[in-house]
């Protein structure tokens, strides 16, 4: 009796991936199976861990399905048609509106099974939507242009787009009194001036801006993917002008210039675009220094694929949220981007069935759906008494922007054992440095090793200019001393570094995240009980595949997304 050939559980893309011998059907069922918290799916899966060619699966998928093929470089991005589909929708399905025309959109995608994307925009926008096959790789890429200067509405904008005299600026909550005659203190061309520089900051997608005086000289600086450069040189004589214009912008005391201050701007560009910046004055020997930090609602809303996890440490992140008790720590020096990861969890939590509330000083990013908490120690109103207050309030998730002291401590670590989620920062430089640090505030080892559920040490490289970035010729000594392993070395490791392109600065454009993500495990629980340090945490976290900053670090070099100064500028070897 012949026996019948085994039934493949394929259908569908996947069954022509393995058809055409473009994956193993192990591969792909495995690949399935691991997709499934992905909101991209299969395709995006496959491409971003080198399971599978994009080029090939864009050829695969037209041949099956029957959808035209096209060369996302073959044409420029349709502004007006990314605009008619609503942003969230192409951010979470990461499609991309090639043309609109008469109530016909075509979308670009890498996997045209993807009803669920074109039901919804089709749904959103009342267009017919037609589907065209694009490379998963150069889509990806795309996207996110796109998004960016859709976002920001100013990409081709010109200086004569904005009256630079009288764009509409709104201070913090604080009143000051006296307000009559407060912008009489500055010239129209002080005005100008400062309005200018801080929409330049906002164009070239800087993080900060600093005014600052000197003896001899005035100079404006901008931090650009971590790192500061000079844009202006203003006369010296205008130092005063330009910090009282700041002061009227920001509602703070133009007349106080012996102590710091803290204020807020927000500025209107256009009906549906406004920019928040956090304002700081500093008194110096030559006047008040002034640094503004540009806040993006936008970066809590990109997506945890977007912040530059590995694999395995993305899932750890995504299981540690998943968990309805709990503390996630993220620890780091300033700017290394914890408030972004932390709200990329509140973001992934946030729906309607949970109560969320934060605590920060002072709230950067605003997101709807969260209680957000301004602290205020002059008022009383510490993180400790925000965090007493949170409990009576009925939460699910608590955040705390930092735990600074023992007393906020103790609260959180109480909220954690009772049933709640905390997220919260620390400022240390590792993951297992973070454990002997709440034992050194005076938290009981029993209270850590019950209630913290993860650690997350991060810092941010800047990325190379795809453009311009090319490959470095560099001795195999050189490299094994920068901590990459012989097998690295022997199987033709490709080191790339900066160049510099009109499309980038100095080589560099964007910024990646490099990550240690540390799990508490049994062990780790028996060494924080026994007393044990840092290090041989680290070593124990070590032995159970656990990456420390240096080796997430060199991944990103050997995946050619940054270069070993940038690396060696952010880690230590």
């Amino acid at each position: 009796m012949a026996v019948s050939p085994t039934r493949s559980p394929l259908s569908g893309l996947p069954r022509r991936l393995v058809q055409d011998g473009i994956v193993g059907e192990d591969v792909v069922l495995q690949a399935l199976a691991n997709s499934r918290s992905d909101p991209g799916g299969l395709v995006p899966h496959l491409v971003s861990r080198s399971l599978a060619d994009a080029r090939q699966i864009a050829i695969a998928a037209a041949s099956e399905f029957g959808v035209p093929l096209l060369d996302l470089d073959a044409m420029e991005t349709d502004l007006d048609a990314v605009k008619s589909v609503d942003r969230q929708l192409l951010a979470r399905h990461r499609v991309l509106p090639l043309l609109l025309r008469s109530k016909r959109l075509f979308l670009g995608m890498a996997d045209p099974t993807n009803l669920q994307a074109i039901d919804e925009i089709k749904f959103q926008t009342g267009f017919r939507v037609d589907p065209v096959v694009v490379e998963q790789n150069k889509l990806e890429e795309i996207v996110s242009k796109a998004l960016d200067a859709v976002d920001t509405s100013m990409s081709n904008m010109a200086d004569d787009d904005f009256d630079l005299e009288s764009l509409e600026v709104t201070g913090g909550d604080e009143e000051v009194a006296d307000e009559a005659g407060r912008d009489d203190a500055v010239d129209a061309p002080v005005v100008r001036f400062v309005n200018k520089v801080l929409l330049d900051a906002i164009k070239r997608g800087a993080s900060d801006v600093h005014f600052e005086p000197y003896e001899k000289h005035y100079r404006v600086r901008t931090r650009l993917d971590g790192v500061l450069k000079q844009v202006a040189a203003p006369p010296l004589a205008l130092s005063s002008k330009v910090v009282a214009r700041l002061k009227v912008m920001a509602r703070l005391d133009i007349a106080e210039r012996r102590l710091p201050q803290d204020g807020r701007i927000k500025m209107r560009l256009s009906k549906n675009r406004a920019i928040d910046f956090r304002v700081n004055t500093c008194p110096t020997l030559f006047g008040e220094k002034v640094v503004l930090r540009i806040l993006d609602p936008s970066s809590a809303k990109l997506g945890i694929d977007a912040l530059g996890y590995e694999g395995f440490q993305k899932q750890l992140y995504l299981d540690a949220l998943a968990k309805p008790y709990g503390m996630i720590l993220v620890t780091g020096p300033t700017g290394s981007g914890k408030t972004v990861s932390l709200y990329t969890g509140l973001n992934i939590l946030n729906t309607e069935d949970r109560n969320i509330s934060t605590a920060e000083d002072p709230a950067e990013i605003n997101l709807p759906g969260v209680n957000q908490v301004n602290v205020n120690p002059k008022v009383g109103l510490t993180f400790a008494a925000a965090l007493r207050a949170f409990l009576r309030q009925d939460p699910d998730v608590i955040m705390v922007g930092e735990v600074r002291d023992l007393e906020t401590a103790e609260i959180a670590i109480k909220a954690a054992q009772t049933g709640h989620l905390v997220l919260s920062t620390l400022h240390t430089n590792d993951a297992p440095k973070t454990l002997t640090r709440l034992v050194d505030m005076g938290v009981k080892p029993y209270a850590i090793a019950s209630t913290v559920h993860l650690i997350i040490a991060q810092r941010l490289a800047r990325r190379l200019c795809e453009n311009c970035k090319e490959v470095k010729d560099i001795p195999e000594e050189a490299l094994l001393q920068e901590g990459f392993s012989a097998d690295d070395v022997r199987g033709g490791l490709r080191i790339y570094g900066p160049v510099g392109c009109k499309s980038c600065t100095d080589g560099y454009k964007g910024r990646t995240g490099i990550y240690q993500v540390l799990p508490m495990t049994e062990a780790i629980q028996r060494i924080i009980l026994e007393g044990g340090s840092a290090q041989e945490i680290a070593d124990q976290a070590g032995k159970e595949g656990v990456w420390d900053l240096r080796r997430a670090a060199l991944q990103k070099v050997k995946d050619g997304l940054t270069s070993l100064e940038e690396i060696n500028r952010v880690t230590i070897d």
